[in-house]
């Protein structure tokens, strides 16, 4: 593990800095490409060519700081018990997401029809969703440490989903492809900790088909008619551009900035479409650049969780590997329309204040577990001499 460090005072201190470093590398390009897709539409809408990338460039300062902030702070202190039997600060965190979510829901800001946000006044706005995925890693991740042995058997799965499913109702009120993420953070942390995974299999066909039966029923149908007719149909207009990006990209690209797509032809293109733009200016070679980075990430994350001796670690560091890959993989296949669309960014890479900056407090706590895995592997050094 790439790690730099120092012996103080009987402790060892140090980071996984490869991880910091490809955290740090990502955010930075998110800005390059978020200026370079925003850049026309922010100078005819706000007269201010760098609009977006000022806003995104702030959040990740503000995200950055938290970040090394709370890799200094022991992740353990989530499990510290409170005055109330039984309730630690994992509870409470998630307690206070659910309540975020609940006020959300009925005094959110409605933007495109849904009630995502909430004003801070002249701080901006904020998604309580970003920051109740956070909640649910560790929320879980707690209830794995305590009751490892339970998902064992099929009930002591349904036990934690039964935990996690208000969080789930309230998100997919107004953000399914929000709470399908979240599903998916919890279906991997209960798979990798459980030494029985047959039935897993059986839970996740259910899903999957409870999940299609939803997509195809009420408003949501639309969206699957509109993946099945993207060359014809008027409302795929945005996806049908996204293709065109992709296409007129070819393998190396027309050049950074030279995206003809962005222009006005792709709604947003600095939001969730933003690979599009990848793909059409960097090209196939550019495209897969940025995949690596990100399977880099993940390995990464993996090798921590495989090298601390602390399973309430470990299940974190799994929730943060499964939330980075999802939300890839699927942001990947919505631009690509291989499967109907979502609302999903692209991690670290796409404008948005609230994923950015969450994203990287989660990272500020795999960072922090990282350090701990270097003080064992010390004390472990010291002890066979």
């Amino acid at each position: 593990m790439a790690k730099v460090g120092r012996e103080k005072e009987g402790t060892w201190e140090s980071y996984d800095y490869s991880l910091l470093f490809l955290t740090i590398f990502l955010a930075c390009f998110g800005l390059v490409m978020i200026y370079s897709s925003s850049s026309y539409i922010a100078e005819i809408k706000y007269k201010d060519a760098a609009y977006f990338l000022k806003r995104q460039g702030i959040a990740i300062v503000l995200g950055s700081i938290a970040m090394l902030v709370i890799s200094r702070v022991d992740y353990r202190v989530f499990l510290k018990p409170l005055p109330w039997k039984g309730i630690n600060l994992t509870a409470v965190f998630y307690v206070f997401a659910l309540l975020l979510q609940l006020y959300t829901l009925f005094f959110g800001i409605k933007i495109n029809e849904a009630r995502r946000w909430i004003s801070l006044g002249p701080l901006g706005t904020i998604q309580p969703s970003e920051l109740t995925k956070v909640a649910v890693i560790l929320f879980v991740a707690d209830l794995i440490y305590k009751r490892a042995k339970i998902l064992e058997r099929m009930r002591g799965f349904v036990y934690i989903i039964l935990f996690v499913s208000p969080a789930i109702a309230l998100i997919g009120k107004e953000n399914m492809s929000t709470a399908l993420v979240i599903m998916g953070i919890t279906f991997v942390m209960c798979f990798v900790a459980s030494r029985k995974k047959a039935y897993f299999f059986g839970c996740a066909g259910a899903a999957v088909g409870g999940i299609i039966a939803i997509i195809n029923s009420g408003w949501r149908s639309k969206r699957v008619e509109i993946w099945r007719n993207v060359e014809t149909s008027e409302k795929a207009f945005q996806i049908r551009q996204g293709l065109y990006a992709i296409a007129s990209g070819g393998l190396f690209g027309t050049g950074l900035g030279e995206s003809m797509q962005k222009l006005g032809f792709i709604p947003e293109a600095y939001n969730d479409m933003i690979f599009t733009v990848i793909c059409e200016e960097l090209g196939l070679v550019g495209a897969s650049a940025v995949i690596l980075l990100f399977l880099l990430l993940i390995l990464r994350i993996f090798k921590i969780a495989i090298n601390t001796n602390d399973l309430f670690g470990a299940m974190i560091c799994t929730g943060v590997m499964a939330h980075i890959s999802i939300q890839v993989i699927m942001n990947v296949l919505v631009v690509t329309n291989s499967i109907p669309s979502t609302g999903i960014p692209l991690p670290l890479i796409s404008y948005g204040g609230s994923s950015v900056i969450f994203l990287l407090m989660e990272m500020g706590i795999v960072l922090n577990i990282s350090r701990n895995v270097g003080r064992s592997q010390m004390a472990a050094l010291n002890r066979n001499r």
